[in-house]
């Protein structure tokens, strides 16, 4: 049986590790490579970096916290953020990343997530997409939640999937810091057409909400940023709760 995964994110900006509420009024948290280091001792399955306001001309800044984080880590961990080109991912790859997540170049040009798989492999490929519910329907998002565009979330799951992708990173924007719940229902409706493995995010906030969303398996991972950063939650905490409800996971020991 595939064990489920627990996964801190950590959003970064100018290097550093931050956490806002529905993408808004964002806190210095402290240094990623620390976060990095004390997560992979507590337990914690993978991790993904979210450079939230990368561009090209901080794509140096992004190289180098890589790196360092590489060094640090013994668990598989995903970079995000401005990723919009062969030749980047491939620098991302060959400085210690084991995956990447791509957004706005991939709602841009959905041909980059088929380049991206066939040259690299559909299992180092992540697509993140950020999400509002509207009117009763999931309308897709990018450059970082700040743009809604014309794409509902069914579709750009098939068409994504037909691309290539080897992973989805669902974040509920409606939900991010509220500490409410993952948006189970949501993903209940995405079931049917689902032939990667997901990542739910968007509004942890308990134990309970990790076990709901893990659950017969309708996500295969959940990520978390504040509630575990502010230790809110610990990781061997959450594995021994999960452990005992009777999802599998990693133990912590």
């Amino acid at each position: 049986m595939l064990k489920s995964r627990i996964i801190p994110c950590l959003d970064v900006k100018n290097g550093r590790t931050v956490k806002g509420v529905q993408f808004e009024n964002l806190v210095d948290l402290g240094s990623p490579i620390e976060l990095a280091r004390a997560y992979s001792q507590a337990g914690a399955d993978e991790l993904v970096f979210l450079d939230i306001t990368a561009s090209q001309e901080r794509r140096e800044t992004m190289f180098a916290w890589v790196e360092a984080v590489a060094e640090a880590l013994q668990i598989p961990f995903t970079v995000g953020g401005g990723i919009n080109s062969l030749a980047t991912v491939e620098k991302l790859l060959k400085l210690g990343a084991d995956k990447v997540a791509i957004n706005t170049a991939a709602i841009e040009h959905p041909i980059l997530l088929r380049e991206v798989a066939e040259t690299f492999g559909s299992q180092c490929l992540v697509l993140a997409i950020d999400y509002k519910h509207e009117n009763g329907e999931a309308l897709v998002y990018s450059h970082g939640g700040k743009k809604k565009t014309a794409l509902n979330l069914p579709t750009w799951v098939k068409q994504a999937q037909e691309l290539g992708v080897g992973e989805l990173l669902l974040t509920a924007m409606d939900l991010d810091g509220t500490k409410s719940g993952f948006d189970i229902q949501t993903l209940q409706q995405l079931k049917p057409i689902l032939k990667v493995p997901v990542i739910a995010s968007g509004g942890a906030g308990s134990l309970s909400d990790f076990k709901d969303v893990l659950k017969n398996n309708i996500a295969q991972a959940a990520l978390a940023a504040g509630t575990f950063h502010r230790n809110e939650i610990r990781i061997p905490q959450l594995k021994e709760y999960l452990i005992q409800e009777g999802i599998a996971c990693r133990p912590t020991s």
